[in-house]
C-alpha cells in the first residue's frame, strides 16, 4: 500500500483519488479552500463523483486539505492539474509548475512523482525535474524518480469512468514503472499499457485529442461547403455511416478543456524544434471560427424570416463544453453570444447545469433559470448544447437555429 497525494482536485483528480482510496492511503490537495470545503461536506460540483460515492470513500480514509504540509509524508505524489493556454494560445504551464514547487516543497528520497496533466512532449523531465531538484535539493533518477499518465477522463460520462479507461504509464526508470503500474493496476479494472518513455506517453496524450480536433474540423468544413450547396450535412453523414470504416464525427463547437486547447501544446512544441505544422493548425482555424459562423448563420436565418436584427431577443439554450455536464470550461458558446451580441441582438442564455456564479465570473454574462423561460418571448432560440432537457422542448412556433441536431423542426442548423 502506498501513501498517495492527489494534487488537484478537479474533473481529473477527484474521481482518481475516490478510486484509488479502495486501496491506498490517499489525500487530496488543492489550493482552493472552498473546493477542499465543500468536499469534506461531501459535495463534487463538478457532479463526476456522487455525495454516496464521496462519502464512502472518505470513510476508506480518503482525506482533503489546502495545507501542503498534511501531504509532506506521502511518497507517491500524482499531479492533476489543469494545462490551459493564454490568451495567444500558447501553453500556461503556471498551475503544473505552481504544483511542482509544492511537491518539491516536501519532496523525500525514494518519493515518486508522476503527472497526469496534458502537456507537449519534455515538459516532466525539461520544465518539471529541474524544479523539483532544485527546490528539494534531490537528484533525479538518484534520490527521487518520475513517471507520466495521462489522464482519459470523459466529463460527464458516466460509462466510461477513471477505472474503466485503460491506462498508459510511463516512468524514468524500469524500476520506478513498476511502481507506477501496480499503482494504477490495483483499480485500474481495464488494464495499464506500458509506454517506452515518458515523452512517448506524453505525446500519446496529446495526440488522441488533436486527432479528433482535426476530423472535426474536417466535418466542420463539410458543413460550410454543403449549407452553401443546400444539402443536409447530417443526412450526408448518415448516409456516408453505413460504410464500416467511416469514421462518424459529427459537425459542432469544438471547446472544453482538453480538444481546443492540447493541439496548441504540439504546436508549442513542434515550432520550438523548427517544424512548422500545416494540417493541426488549420484544423485549429477552421474550429477556431466556428462560433462567428453559426452567429452569421443565425442572422442569415433570421433576416430570411423578416426578423429586424438590430435588438433581436436570441436565446442561446446552453453554456456549458458539453452535454449534461456543467463543465464550462473553453465553451465555444461563447462566442456564439458575443458574435450575435456584435450584430446588435439582445441575447439572453440559460443552461440547467451550469452554475450561475460560475458563468458570471468565467465570461462575464447572467444566465437564466431554465425554468423560467419563456421561450415563445424570443425572435429566435440557439440550441447550442444537446442536454438532455433540451430535446423535448415544446417550440412550436418559434424560429429555431440546431447546432446539435436534436430538434427536427428546426429551421437552420449546422
Amino acid at each position: 500500500m502506498r501513501k498517495i497525494a492527489l494534487i488537484g482536485l478537479g474533473y481529473v483528480g477527484l474521481p482518481l483519488g475516490v478510486a484509488l482510496s479502495a486501496k491506498h492511503e490517499v489525500i487530496g490537495f488543492d489550493i482552493n479552500k472552498s473546493r477542499i470545503d465543500e468536499l469534506n461536506e461531501g459535495f463534487d460540483r463538478t457532479l463526476e463523483v456522487d455525495s454516496d460515492l464521496l462519502n464512502e470513500a472518505k470513510r476508506n480514509g480518503l482525506r482533503f486539505s489546502s495545507d501542503a504540509a498534511s501531504i509532506a509524508d506521502c511518497d507517491f505524489y500524482i499531479v492533476t492539474v489543469p494545462t490551459p493556454v493564454d490568451s495567444a494560445n500558447q501553453p500556461d504551464l503556471r498551475p503544473v509548475i505552481g504544483a511542482t514547487k509544492t511537491v518539491a516543497s516536501v519532496l523525500k528520497r525514494g518519493d515518486i512523482v508522476v503527472y497526469e496533466s496534458t502537456v507537449y512532449p519534455g515538459v516532466t523531465q525539461e520544465v518539471c525535474v529541474p524544479i523539483l531538484e532544485e527546490i528539494s535539493g534531490l537528484k533525479f533518477n538518484q534520490d527521487f524518480e518520475c513517471g507520466y499518465s495521462p489522464e482519459r477522463i470523459n466529463p460527464g460520462d458516466k460509462e466510461h469512468t477513471v477505472t474503466k479507461i485503460r491506462k498508459i504509464v510511463s516512468a524514468s526508470s524500469e524500476a520506478a514503472l513498476d511502481i507506477v503500474d501496480s499503482v494504477y493496476s490495483s483499480v485500474i479494472t481495464a488494464g495499464t499499457y506500458r509506454a517506452q518513455s515518458i515523452k512517448v506517453a506524453e505525446a500519446a496524450k496529446v495526440i488522441e485529442n488533436t486527432q479528433r480536433d482535426i476530423n472535426i474540423a474536417f466535418v466542420n468544413e463539410l458543413a460550410m461547403l454543403f449549407n452553401r450547396l443546400d444539402i443536409d450535412t447530417n443526412a450526408v453523414l448518415d448516409a456516408a455511416s453505413t460504410k464500416w470504416n467511416f469514421l462518424n464525427f459529427r459537425p459542432g463547437l469544438v471547446g472544453g478543456h482538453c480538444i481546443g486547447v492540447d493541439p496548441y501544446y504540439l504546436t508549442h512544441k513542434a515550432t520550438q524544434v523548427g517544424y512548422h505544422p500545416e494540417i493541426i493548425l488549420a484544423g485549429r482555424r477552421i474550429n477556431d471560427e466556428m462560433g462567428r459562423y453559426v452567429a452569421s448563420s443565425v442572422v442569415k436565418m433570421m433576416i430570411k424570416h423578416g426578423v429586424q436584427i438590430k435588438g433581436a431577443r436570441v436565446l442561446v439554450c446552453g453554456i456549458t463544453f458539453k452535454e449534461n455536464c456543467p463543465d464550462i470550461r473553453n465553451s465555444r458558446v461563447i462566442d456564439v453570444v458575443r458574435e450575435l451580441g456584435e450584430f446588435g441582438c439582445c441575447v439572453s442564455v440559460c443552461d440547467p447545469w451550469a452554475s450561475e456564479a460560475e458563468v458570471e465570473h468565467e465570461y462575464g454574462i447572467s444566465i437564466l433559470k431554465f425554468n423560467e423561460v419563456k421561450f415563445k418571448d424570443y425572435d429566435c432560440v440557439v440550441l447550442a448544447v444537446a442536454h438532455n432537457e433540451f430535446k423535448n422542448l415544446e417550440l412550436n412556433g418559434c424560429l429555431v437555429y440546431d447546432i446539435k441536431n436534436i430538434y427536427k423542426n428546426a429551421e437552420g442548423r449546422l
